[in-house]
C-alpha cells in the first residue's frame, strides 16, 4: 500500500476586512510507494500529483486539511516549442523578403513616375516647336506636320495609360506597404526573443497579419491593382481582426490593479473615439474626394487636348485650318505639358492615397479603442495605461492631453463643438 506523509502547516490568522480577499492555499505532500510496484502501475502513478488543498470552513478561522490526487495539466513539449518557434521564424523570413520586394517596387515605379513626367513634357513641347517652324519651312512642312502629329499622339496615348495606373500612388502604396512590412517584422522579432512564451495563438495572428498585408498591398501591377479612381473613397484594411489574447496569469495579476483602467480613462478613449470619427476621419475622406475630382479632370482632359492638338497639326496649311490650325496645335502641345506637370509633377495620385490612408489609421485607432471599451471585464482588456501611451504616440500627443477629450464623451456631442482635431501628425 502507499503510505502519504504530511508536514505539518502553520497557517498566518485572516483577516476579516474588506481588503482582505479570500485565498487559497496549496501543500504539496509526499507519497511512498512500495519498491515492488509493477511498471505499469508506476508510469500511471508518474501523472499524479498529490495537493494538499487548504480553505477557509468557519469564522473562527480554523482551517480543515482535505487530501486529493489531481492530475498534473500537460505542458507543452519542447518539441512542439521547437516548432512554433521554426514557424515563426519561416514567417519572419517570409516578411523580410516582403520588405525587399516592396522597397524595390516602389522605386522602381517612382523611377517611371520620373520618366513617363518628362517625356510627356519633352513630346508636346517638342511637337509645339515643329509646328511653329514648319510655317517658316515651307519646304519641310510635311515633315515637321507629320513629326508633331506623331509626338503629340504618343503623347496622349503615354497619358492614358500613365493617367490608369497612376505611377506616383504605386510609389505610395509601396512606401506604405514597406513601412508596414518592418513595423510587421519587429512584432515577430519581438515574439522570438520570449520564446518561453510563444504560443500557437502569436503563430496564427502573425500568419493572419501577412495575409491581411498582401491582400491590402498587392505587387502584381495587372490585374490585382488597387482602383485608382474609386466611385467611393474608402481606405485599404492591412490588419486582421483584432483578438482578445490574455495570458492567465498576467489576468489575475493586472486584476488586482485594475489592470490599467478608470473611469476617467475611459471617457477620455471615448471622447477620443468620438472625435476621430466625426472630425479627423470625415475630414480627410472629404480631403480625398476634393483630390480624386482634380486628378480625375486632369486624366481625362490631358489625352482629349493632346488629341484633339494631334488633329489641328494635321489641317495646318490647309484651306480648311487656316489660322486656326497652327494656333491650336502650339497651344495645345503647351497644354499638354502643363497638365502632365500639374498631374504628375505634384504627384496628385500620391496625395490622394496619403489622404485615403489617414482616416484608415483614425479608423485602426477607433477598433482598438471599441475592443477594450466593449469587454466589461476589465481584466480581460489590454492594459490601460499601455494603450494610452500606444495611441497618443500615434497621434502625436502626451497621455496627459488625452484627458482633455472626456468632455466629448457624450453621444449628444456635435462635431461644432470640437475645436481642434485629434490627431497632430497629420
Amino acid at each position: 500500500m502507499a503510505s502519504l506523509r504530511v508536514q505539518n502547516l502553520h497557517l498566518p490568522a485572516i483577516g476579516s476586512t474588506k481588503s482582505t480577499r479570500r485565498r487559497l492555499n496549496y501543500c504539496r505532500a509526499a507519497i511512498n510507494f512500495p519498491s515492488n510496484l509493477s511498471p505499469k502501475g508506476a508510469a500511471a502513478i508518474q501523472n499524479l500529483v498529490p495537493v494538499i488543498k487548504l480553505d477557509e470552513l468557519a469564522q473562527n478561522q480554523q482551517y480543515t486539511v482535505i487530501t486529493e490526487i489531481v492530475k498534473r495539466k500537460p505542458l507543452g513539449s519542447p518539441k512542439e516549442s521547437r516548432l512554433l518557434v521554426a514557424k515563426l521564424q519561416t514567417i519572419a523570413e517570409a516578411v523580410a523578403d516582403r520588405v525587399e520586394m516592396h522597397d524595390i517596387v516602389g522605386r522602381q515605379r517612382n523611377y517611371w513616375n520620373h520618366l513617363f513626367l518628362h517625356s510627356i513634357n519633352s513630346f508636346a513641347l517638342s511637337a509645339s516647336l515643329m509646328t511653329g517652324i514648319s510655317a517658316s519651312l515651307p519646304s519641310h512642312l510635311l515633315a515637321l506636320k507629320l513629326s508633331s502629329m506623331l509626338l503629340l499622339s504618343a503623347a496622349g496615348g503615354i497619358m492614358l495609360i500613365v493617367n490608369k495606373i497612376q505611377p506616383s500612388q504605386l510609389a505610395e502604396e509601396q512606401r506604405n506597404a514597406t513601412r508596414l512590412w518592418k513595423q510587421l517584422g519587429r512584432e515577430i522579432d519581438q515574439m522570438l526573443s520570449k520564446k518561453s512564451n510563444l504560443t500557437k495563438q502569436d503563430v496564427n495572428l502573425a500568419m493572419d497579419k501577412v495575409l491581411a498585408l498582401d491582400k491590402a498591398y498587392p505587387l502584381p501591377l495587372l490585374p490585382g491593382m488597387l482602383e485608382k479612381f474609386p466611385d467611393h473613397v474608402e481606405p485599404t484594411c492591412w490588419w486582421p481582426k483584432i483578438q482578445n489574447k490574455q495570458n492567465p496569469t498576467q489576468v489575475n495579476q493586472e486584476k488586482s490593479e485594475g489592470n490599467g483602467w478608470s473611469q476617467e480613462l475611459e471617457e477620455a478613449m471615448t471622447g477620443l473615439k468620438n472625435v476621430l470619427k466625426m472630425k479627423d476621419e470625415s475630414y480627410y475622406v472629404e480631403l480625398g474626394k476634393l483630390v480624386l475630382g482634380i486628378n480625375k479632370g486632369l486624366a481625362v482632359s490631358g489625352p482629349v487636348i493632346a488629341g484633339l492638338a494631334a488633329i489641328a497639326t494635321g489641317f495646318v496649311d490647309s484651306p480648311i485650318g487656316g489660322s486656326w490650325a497652327p494656333v491650336a496645335s502650339i497651344v495645345g502641345g503647351a497644354l499638354v505639358a502643363v497638365l502632365n506637370t500639374f498631374e504628375h509633377g505634384a504627384q496628385l495620385g500620391m496625395i490622394f492615397e496619403i489622404f485615403r490612408n489617414c482616416p484608415r489609421l483614425y479608423q485602426k485607432v477607433q477598433e482598438e479603442i471599441e475592443h477594450n471599451l466593449s469587454e466589461p471585464e476589465v481584466e480581460l482588456r489590454e492594459n490601460g495605461e499601455i494603450l494610452a501611451t500606444r495611441v497618443a504616440l500615434q497621434l502625436g500627443r502626451s497621455v496627459s492631453e488625452l484627458k482633455d477629450f472626456a468632455v466629448f464623451a457624450s453621444p449628444s456631442c456635435k462635431v461644432e463643438d470640437m475645436k481642434e482635431f485629434a490627431s497632430k501628425l497629420f
